[in-house]
């Protein structure tokens, strides 16, 4: 229970590594905000946990939506009273291929750029914003950034995602040194390649699925194995520990 009675809110918690945080921060004890764009996948995640004797609750949420995302973070207030931990995951990639296109720098439309980076980094600022004032009150919290590996090495191909994904890494180190004295902890995960709905559609041709392979653990991550290193970053487990980059890619990184 190591976030036992802790307001947890996961963005982009209705499928992959957000939907595997929720049900595990709610083993953990925590009282989770299922804060999903997507109604039929929130529900459906709120649903399960609630069967299982946990306790979530759905607040839909577009978080490059400056006046959705502040009735959100009032909502959860107005509810529980507090904000614990915020997982900042929602995120958009190669799965949204079809609207927004990912592809190199001068390949890419500015419109597309901007509706990629307003989801994947402004959705970061936006949640942060509006959480932290209520963190800083009760001068404790933690809050945990998604990025990706494209965060950290020169990946082609979705540069605008590249980009996206660099500055969750950048701001992440900065909001760590500016919210410190207050007992805020901002820390980072970098993921490789994982088994999620954002990546099915690459993992099926084989080429490239062999390339994810190619690392030293020799295979592709589990959102499961993403939802751990989240959970160990916003419990207490991790206390002593903010500004950290986390790679949780099977050791892409080193090679």
């Amino acid at each position: 229970m190591r976030l036992k009675d802790k307001v947890a809110i996961i963005t982009g918690a209705g499928s992959g590594q957000g939907e595997a945080a929720a049900k595990l921060f709610a083993r953990e004890g925590a009282k989770v905000v299922i804060a999903e764009w997507n109604e039929e996948n929130g529900k459906r995640v709120e649903a399960e946990i609630i069967a299982n004797g946990y306790e979530a609750i759905f607040m839909k949420t577009d978080v490059s939506n400056e006046e959705n995302v502040q009735s959100v973070i009032s909502q959860v207030v107005d509810h529980y009273g507090r904000i614990d931990v915020l997982f900042n995951n929602a995120g958009i990639g190669f799965s949204a291929r079809s609207k927004y296109k990912m592809a190199p720098l001068l390949e890419t439309p500015l419109e597309d750029w901007n509706n990629i980076l307003g989801i994947n980094l402004n959705g970061v600022y936006l949640m942060s914003k509006y959480t932290i004032p209520i963190m800083m009150k009760q001068k404790s919290g933690s809050i945990v950034n998604n990025s990706s590996l494209n965060g950290l090495l020169g990946v082609t191909g979705a540069d605008a995602y590249t980009a996206s994904k660099g500055g969750v890494v950048a701001l992440t180190r900065v909001m760590a040194v500016d919210y410190g004295k207050y007992n805020i902890r901002v820390n980072c995960i970098c993921p490789g390649a994982i088994d999620t709905p954002m990546i099915a559609e690459v993992l099926s041709i084989e080429e490239i699925a062999k390339n994810y392979e190619a690392g030293p653990l020799g295979r592709v991550g589990r959102p499961e194995e993403i939802a751990t290193a989240a959970l160990f970053l916003s419990s207490d487990d991790s206390s002593y520990i903010t500004g950290l980059i986390m790679p949780v890619d099977g050791g892409w990184h080193a090679v």
